[in-house]
């Protein structure tokens, strides 16, 4: 499906980007996977190449521009051009990013400065290579964070809002250069850190709350980057995918209405 492509994976070494590097290495791309964790970036080159594909590792700071740049000019000098830049590394952090009042200030500028700027940056560096190259898909991380607001990670909801409208403005200003923008949006994914920060019945929380009976696996979103790179979404740009099962779809006070009424009819019977 993305044969012949070649693909950076920003935060590749675990979770939705490792799904997401896995995935276009198997349907025929070459992967770049920058992470801070260059080991773990390394492991998932090995995985890749035991499994028949193309890969390889660069260590990836997303605060500093000129880690940025390297990692783009690391993907062009190794495989020869940039075709697919996957811009998916994000912070959050529950004991600093707070309510407006309360929230640390110095954490609300690294969280712009990771969350938001590097992605402006990431395709600031790709875009000039993408041109060369005939075109290309950029595909950022965004969350539903940044559409539904919460009671603290004020910062982190705030970023990810911003990279939804920056995608926009790079489909805006890039599209006659045949490069797409597009973003992803996840909902609650199950990914290993979410599995160990996470309690079950906190878990089970967003179940109860999402209109499918499942919570979401990393692979939901990487099939979604996979289709977003691929020429099959070629007449698709600047749009944000919600892949969220449902959670946000309804009135909140559903799942709570359905308990009410299950109560009723137990107790009619």
């Amino acid at each position: 499906r993305v044969e012949g492509k070649v693909a950076l994976v920003t935060g590749g070494a675990s979770g939705i980007g490792l799904s997401s590097a896995r995935l276009l290495a198997k349907e025929g791309a070459k992967v770049v996977i920058g992470d801070y964790n260059i080991e773990g970036a390394r492991e998932v080159v090995r995985e890749i190449e035991q499994d028949g594909g193309t890969a390889s590792a660069i260590f990836l700071d997303a605060s500093l521009e000129s880690s940025i740049k390297e990692s783009i000019e690391y993907t062009v000098n190794t495989y020869g051009k940039i075709n697919v830049l996957f811009n998916n590394v994000g912070l959050t952090n529950l004991q600093k990013d707070l309510d407006v009042v309360n929230i640390d200030l110095d954490e609300w500028d690294r969280l712009m400065n990771v969350n938001t700027k590097s992605v402006l940056l990431g395709s600031r560096y790709a875009i000039p290579y993408m041109k060369e190259a005939g075109g290309g898909s950029i595909i950022n991380t965004t969350s539903m964070a940044g559409f539904a607001s919460d009671a603290i990670r004020t910062a982190y909801g705030t970023s990810k809002a911003a990279v939804a409208h920056l995608t926009s403005y790079i489909a805006t200003q890039y599209g006659k250069e045949r490069i797409r923008c597009n973003a992803v949006a996840p909902g609650l994914i199950l990914t290993p850190a979410a599995e160990s920060n996470l309690p079950k019945p906190v878990q089970e929380i967003f179940l109860k709350f999402n209109a499918l009976p499942y919570n979401g696996e990393p692979d939901d979103i990487g099939y979604t980057v996979l289709f977003l790179a691929s020429d099959e979404s070629k007449y698709i740009t600047g749009q944000t995918i919600k892949v969220e099962g449902g959670h946000y779809i309804g009135n909140p006070s559903i799942a709570d209405f359905n308990e009410f009424m299950q109560s009723v009819e137990q107790s009619n019977e």
